[in-house]
């Protein structure tokens, strides 16, 4: 029988940055690790988007709801409780392109959204030589979290960048230079899982000079969720 149980005893709930940007860690997330690990390990992975730099499968849909159920308490706590409750979406990830094939919009810390209202997990699962997660501010405008309203800001600016200056090199995201810098970042410590706000601007630390594995046990394996406020009937 697989044991997917996890436990939030040691969620810490943080802020960072002088914008007091919402952020949960639980350390020991999973009961039992292997278990998510061999079962990875037997699925079909794919690319499904062009922006993410790897290959996906989907977390079993029980597991998926059974895990909401268990942290909608710190969810609506850390984040603020909704009127409908949550929704979740979540997946293996596996981090798989060269740092040399990554395309221009890989290069740069991303957003998952632009509504402050849809969180993130990652649940880190692997004992590379890779880091967590980093998060950024964009030097010129000094935005942090992008919105509805100032995105198209943000889009011109960063344009106005590379048209100045020119593309990063083609490289995972380190410290965010020379257009964004680092605000704060994660540990990435086996079986540590972290929630944020999806439209912080963001990007997985990547050792570029280390082997990206396909193969679930011996790659960045994470579990990614999004949480979303459940649409009204």
């Amino acid at each position: 029988m697989h044991d997917w149980t996890i436990s939030v005893e040691q969620a810490e709930a943080d802020h960072f940055s002088q914008l007091n940007h919402s952020y949960v860690c639980i350390k020991q997330f999973l009961k039992a690790p292997e278990t998510a690990i061999g079962f990875a390990s037997l699925q079909n992975f794919a690319a499904i988007t062009p922006q993410y730099p790897g290959i996906r499968a989907p977390l079993p849909k029980a597991v998926s709801t059974d895990w909401l159920h268990a942290l909608t308490p710190m969810l609506d706590s850390a984040f603020g409780r909704t009127d409908d409750g949550w929704e979740i979406q979540a997946w293996f990830s596996l981090v798989t392109a060269r740092p040399q094939d990554l395309i221009p919009m890989q290069r740069f810390p991303h957003v998952d959204g632009t509504d402050p209202n849809q969180l993130a997990m990652m649940l880190y699962l692997n004992e590379t030589d890779h880091g967590g997660t980093g998060f950024f501010r964009h030097r010129s405008t000094g935005f942090e979290a992008l919105t509805d309203e100032n995105f198209p800001a943000y889009r011109n600016a960063l344009q106005a960048d590379v048209q100045k200056s020119g593309l990063p090199d083609a490289a995972y995201v380190t410290d965010g230079a020379p257009y964004f810098e680092m605000i704060h970042k994660s540990t990435g410590a086996f079986n540590e899982a972290i929630f944020y706000r999806g439209n912080v601007l963001h990007s997985g630390i990547i050792d570029n000079s280390a082997e990206l594995s396909a193969d679930p046990r011996k790659g960045r394996l994470t579990i990614n969720a999004f949480f979303r406020p459940s649409a009204k009937p």
